[in-house]
């Protein structure tokens, strides 16, 4: 195989084996895509990385500070007569949502397609959102692939689709389509030579949607998405498999069509299957058809019954007698609908079709939980041991997006309360009104900070509110896979000044502000403790670089990192580095010595602050001791 960006960018066709975020870069580039924005977030950052190993880029890409931002860059090229690409997680359509839901309405000159990670599962989010819901407020149609082949067929799809009618197209992934992987036939292209004249023509809308223009913009809209359903009708994208069943069929879409055929492999009865390709708007006349060819349908969605209430109520109108068997329990709403559930789901529907579940034997399946931790050496962990050391017992505090999350788990329980990025200004906020004994300490993130954290404070200084904010500044993106953010020095492609947090606080007309380095704990511990002395709002800022991208920076360079530290003879077994401070290179062994897992261990030495005995020492070699 070519170097990633060398096969993502040669004309010539090909099979490779990729994952779905790989092969939507392909197909961007292949349907003439110019300008692609985003805001990191699982499952999708996997795309920004596929368009990094590009060289020379044919498109022009971004990471904009937030969703609802990098929408409206996608939004302008695109009414300037560009096809343009925006993509971010679920829940990032949230933030994008005041923006997203005009889109329909105005059009969009050169074709916009809106890439949607959903987690179903809630493996990487605070929730199981499931975005089809926002398509139909928005009436904006959506596609839905279930393998890498599909995403890749799909996006040129969305895309010519888009550019037909001017109106964006949704492209919804779910987690395992995005990170799966499989062979997938890439078609040669020719290279395009682009025309960069501006096609901005207030002709072309209008593009302003005030109340007198609402309906005629509606009506627009809407004659575009009757058009848009014949194409549904007849699109190759639905597919029957006839299993010569008139008697049981099952309408389904995306990934779960993939695990229902393995679960169909062992079924001493097959269904027919009505795979959809669109999961808005649904091709109604393939539909009615099914249903009229069948006694029994389920209908099998992951998440949420949007499929079913269509359905339904498209039998109901049609008088059809079909039984239609929708979710059956609250089991059938959440999680992906792997395998494993889908056969749970089909068994549970139709018992008689599937052999009896094998039982493995008591304790052959356990799993060892893996708890999520903050990496070796992070600030944060540093950050966390300090600060609590400054609170008192009774005080809330209120976390926000980004590693720093994790300061909720054991053994520092610090971050009570937790909604969305941006949230814990506004939600501290809320907790010091009628509260006069409780301390209130938010923290915030510094790629959050610049996403959504700053009306919070503003509305904080405002509104005279008393608490304390801790932004923890480790100058990336860490989370999502180290995308830079305003206070990097640089963006997707080039450097550029940094923005500081400091100075834009400080612009705000926050009077009080302490910056300190997490790794200088005594000094923060101060520092918070004189902070929660103060009345009304003021910040600390807990800076230092994520260890993670700085010992990988140094690797790649060909560096050595510090020697690891090592546990000497006045160790009194306090297990304060384990158990307080909870890094994981410090292991524990059943009569109570401690010793350091070496290939874990960075070599930082913020640990040896938190032992009161001196014990854990660090030496280059030659013996010299590591101050």
């Amino acid at each position: 195989m070519k170097k990633l960006g060398e096969f993502l960018i040669s004309p010539g066709g090909g099979a490779e084996i990729v994952m779905g975020n790989t092969a939507i870069v392909r197909a961007m580039i292949e349907s003439g895509v110019r300008v692609v924005t985003s805001y990191p977030g699982s499952p999708t950052p996997e795309i920004a990385d596929a368009i990094r190993a590009i060289e020379k880029r044919p498109f022009y890409f971004e990471f904009s500070v937030n969703e609802k931002v990098a929408a409206e860059v996608a939004f302008g090229a695109s009414v300037n007569g560009h096809l343009s690409c925006v993509f971010f997680k679920s829940v990032g359509l949230n933030v994008a949502a005041d923006t997203f839901v005009q889109l329909g309405l105005l059009g969009t000159l050169g074709g916009m397609v809106i890439v949607l990670g959903d987690d179903p599962g809630a493996n990487s989010s605070q929730n199981e959102q499931d975005n089809r819901h926002y398509a139909h407020m928005s009436y904006i149609p959506v596609l839905e692939p279930g393998t890498p082949s599909e995403v890749y067929t799909m996006f040129k799809e969305a895309a010519d689709l888009s550019k037909k009618f001017q109106m964006p197209v949704i492209l919804r992934l779910t987690t395992h389509v995005c990170h799966g992987k499989e062979k997938v036939l890439f078609n040669p292209f020719q290279v395009k030579e682009f025309d960069n004249t501006p096609g901005f023509d207030v002709k072309n809308g209008p593009y302003i949607p005030i109340t007198s223009a609402v309906f005629p913009l509606k009506r627009k809209l809407f004659a575009k998405l009757l058009e848009f359903k014949k194409v549904v009708e007849n699109s190759s994208l639905n597919k029957t498999d006839d299993n010569k069943n008139r008697v049981k069929g099952i309408i389904t879409c995306g990934l779960p069509y993939y695990s229902l055929l393995d679960v169909l492999e062992e079924a001493s009865e097959k269904p027919d299957v009505l795979k959809l390709g669109f999961a808005y708007p649904l091709p109604e006349t393939l539909i009615i058809d099914f249903l009229k060819n069948h006694e029994e349908v389920k209908i099998l969605e992951e998440l949420d019954n949007i499929f079913e209430m269509e359905i339904k109520a498209l039998a109901y109108d049609r008088e059809l007698k079909t039984k239609i068997i929708g979710k059956k329990d609250m089991e059938e709403w959440m999680g992906e609908y792997t395998t494993d559930k889908v056969s749970d789901i089909l068994r549970n529907t139709w018992p008689d079709i599937l052999p009896e579940k094998n039982k493995s034997p008591e304790g052959n399946n356990k799993i060892p939980p893996r708890p999520a931790q903050m990496c070796p050496g992070c600030g944060h962990r540093s950050a966390f041991h300090a600060i609590k050391a400054a609170l008192r017992e009774g005080d809330i505090t209120v976390g926000d997006i980004g590693c720093h999350t994790l300061g909720f788990l054991p053994p520092y329980n610090i971050g009570e309360v937790l909604l969305c990025m941006g949230h814990s200004n506004g939600t501290a906020a809320g907790l010091t009104i009628f509260n006069d004994r409780r301390r209130v300490i938010s923290f915030l993130g510094d790629s959050t900070f610049y996403h959504a954290g700053i009306p919070g404070i503003i509305n904080s200084l405002f509104n005279k509110h008393n608490h304390t904010l801790i932004i923890m500044e480790n100058g990336t993106t860490a989370m999502t896979g180290h995308q830079d953010n305003p206070v990097s020095g640089r963006n997707f492609n080039e450097m550029v000044d940094k923005i500081p947090i400091r100075k834009v606080l400080e612009g705000l007309g926050v009077k009080s502000i302490r910056e300190v380095d997490t790794y200088q704990q005594k000094r923060l511990t101060e520092a918070v403790k004189e902070a929660l002395q103060e009345e009304g709002f003021n910040v600390v800022i807990a800076k230092h670089p994520c260890m993670l991208k700085f010992t990988r920076q140094l690797r790649r360079s060909g560096k050595e990192l510090q020697p690891p530290v090592n546990i000497n003879e006045t160790c009194n077994r306090l297990h304060i580095c384990v158990e307080k401070f909870a890094c994981p290179a410090y292991q524990l062994e059943p009569d109570g010595a401690v010793w350091v897992q070496e290939d874990l261990c960075i070599g930082d030495g913020s640990c040896k602050q938190v032992c009161p005995t001196g014990a854990i020492i660090q030496e280059k070699k030659g013996g010299k001791t590591v101050e």
